[in-house]
């Protein structure tokens, strides 16, 4: 497989606080990987390193080969870095189509409007979200907001895209069905790197998975290393839960 982003000593500091500490890691082409950790850990910090919102204190960031370490959040979209955020706030004012055409036409590099608009009409259909596509991005309820987001972000024609806590404050029924839209996206070539605190979310879509605490990297590796892992099991997941998973993978 070959590389699409690595780490290297990456560190951040606020003031006297280091929020993310010496870190480094290696990502393959068309990996899913899990990025767990307790509250405050670190971990949207890292996604700001790793897409130029926050600029590093220390460390290097290589992305497909090349030392983006230095580069603005709208360079790190049009070099195929692409991102959700926690909190989803689209443009209320402005259709659901207008909406994902804005990150076609600023982050995906498309030529004119009309591109950008029919690049969104795609994005759309495969979120599910096409019936709604003229209708006011701020009359969406919580689990459309969420699609729309994806369908933001993969305007934009992302090589790499980072999911942060993107199944937060959806039901069951919900989070399977944003799960098999990650699949589909993972499917299309796209490497995926998602934020989550639900562990059977991560357990079952995760082929890696990284867990910060304290804004060091603990542990990475397969879901079921890291979860016997004792460090991770003192720094997040608790011995029951440990126990439990444990029980459920021998009986499966």
């Amino acid at each position: 497989m070959t590389e699409i982003l690595r780490l290297e000593n990456v560190s951040k500091s606020f003031g006297g606080n280091r929020a993310v500490n010496d870190v480094s890691f290696s990502l393959e082409e068309g990996e899913i990987i899990g990025l767990i950790g307790p509250n405050g850990a670190g971990k949207t910090t890292l996604v700001n390193l790793i897409t130029g919102v926050h600029p590093l204190s220390a460390g290097k960031v290589i992305f497909a080969g090349e030392d983006v370490s230095r580069q603005q959040a709208f360079q790190a979209a049009r070099r195929g870095l692409a991102r959700t955020f926690q909190i989803v706030q689209p443009f209320p004012n402005m259709t659901v189509l207008e909406n994902v055409a804005a990150g076609a036409l600023f982050g995906g590099g498309t030529a004119s409007v009309q591109d950008a608009l029919e690049l969104a009409h795609g994005e759309l259909k495969f979120v599910g979200l096409d019936a709604v596509a003229d209708t006011p991005a701020s009359s969406l309820a919580l689990p459309n907001r969420k699609r729309l987001e994806l369908a933001k972000s993969l305007a934009m024609r992302p090589k790499f895209l980072l999911l942060d806590e993107v199944n937060a404050g959806l039901n069951a029924s919900e989070i399977d069905g944003a799960l098999e839209l990650i699949r589909k996206i993972a499917a299309r070539g796209v490497t995926i790197l998602i934020i989550e605190h639900l562990m059977k979310v991560v357990l079952s879509i995760s082929q890696r998975i990284l867990v910060l605490h304290h804004g060091e990297l603990i542990a990475q590796g397969d879901p079921r290393t890291v979860i016997e892992d004792p460090q991770v099991v003192e720094a997040y997941l608790g011995s029951k839960f440990a126990a439990r998973v444990k029980a459920e993978s021998h009986h499966a």
